[in-house]
């Protein structure tokens, strides 16, 4: 790397969202050192996005991906280290509180981030490969490019999931709900109030505690069927019985939140409802086309071609 230039200037997100991997440094007075991985390879820039526990180092994550540990250097003028191979690094320091009003910009939330006061990054070296590349996504209304990144850490995170709530089945985060704003889950159904159970557990699970809503299913329902699953809400509950309402902690970006990071969470109950919870009516199978009826139809259609 080479090239190295001095300055203060605050970073923003915007319409085109950079996707750094960042590095704190131990807090020296009030300076924070910081530095900023642009253009790192594949698996370390995805391991930045991961909602792994605070105790769990992303270059740990990275390396588990890539199937070999990611080479990191140290830094020129902050004592930190930062992935070999990085297009671009930003090294320099924040003061502690000291903030400046920023945006609006437009987010990945589909909306534009209103202004705000957030902390100033002071720049003190750039080191950057030659003829860097900026790597970054553009965000907008969704789906956008960033949206398989959150995809991947959907179908990754799972089995970590069923880890922790072994009654899950599957899990859908509709793109167009920015994620964290609507979680689809299907479970084995095993005992009264299962699902309000589950959803409780998400809520307590890292990240996932900023989920707005979830819904919970039966295991027949295959909750990447959003159509399916309409089907099952609209028709499995009793709105004043199966919906409940939490408070806790929200997005920094929901913008309808009461508060800055604060708000209220919703619970919907859509699976089979029990005796055992207070159900007395019987309740009706779903239709569905017998298996003979199926083959059927089947020779039909390869006979018309069709």
């Amino acid at each position: 790397m080479a090239e190295s230039a001095g300055g203060a200037v605050a970073i923003p997100d915007g319409p085109i969202g950079g996707m750094p991997q960042v590095a704190l440094g131990n807090l020296k007075g009030s300076r924070l050192e910081v530095a900023v991985a642009i253009g790192t390879d594949p698996a370390t820039t995805f391991a930045a996005i991961v909602p792994a526990p605070p105790e769990v180092e992303e270059f740990l994550i990275a390396g588990f991906l890539r199937g070999k540990p990611v080479e990191i250097v140290q830094c020129e003028t902050v004592d930190l280290q930062v992935p070999a191979h990085a297009e671009i690094v930003l090294e320099g320091y924040v003061e502690v509180g000291e903030l400046r009003a920023e945006g609006p910009f437009g987010d990945h939330t589909g909306f534009y981030t209103l202004t705000d006061e957030y902390p100033v990054f002071h720049l003190t070296c750039i080191t950057h490969r030659k003829d860097p590349i900026y790597a970054a996504t553009i965000v907008g209304k969704p789906p956008m490019e960033d949206a398989w990144m959150g995809k991947a850490v959907e179908r990754i995170f799972l089995p970590a999931m069923k880890m922790t709530i072994p009654e899950i089945v599957d899990i859908h985060l509709p793109v167009e709900a920015v994620f964290h704003n609507l979680m689809l889950v299907s479970i084995r159904k095993s005992y009264p109030g299962h699902a309000r159970k589950v959803m409780s557990a998400i809520w307590g699970l890292g990240q996932a505690m900023f989920t707005k809503i979830i819904i919970v299913v039966d295991e027949d329902c295959d909750v990447q069927d959003v159509g399916e699953v309409v089907l099952r809400v609209a028709n499995n509950i009793d709105p004043e019985r199966d919906i409940q309402f939490t408070l806790g902690p929200v997005d920094s970006l929901d913008h309808a939140a009461r508060l800055p990071n604060y708000g209220s969470k919703m619970g919907i109950d859509a699976t089979r409802k029990w005796k055992a919870e207070g159900f007395e009516r019987p309740w009706p199978a779903m239709i569905e086309m017998d298996r003979a009826t199926k083959a059927k139809i089947d020779a039909i259609w390869v006979k018309l071609g069709l």
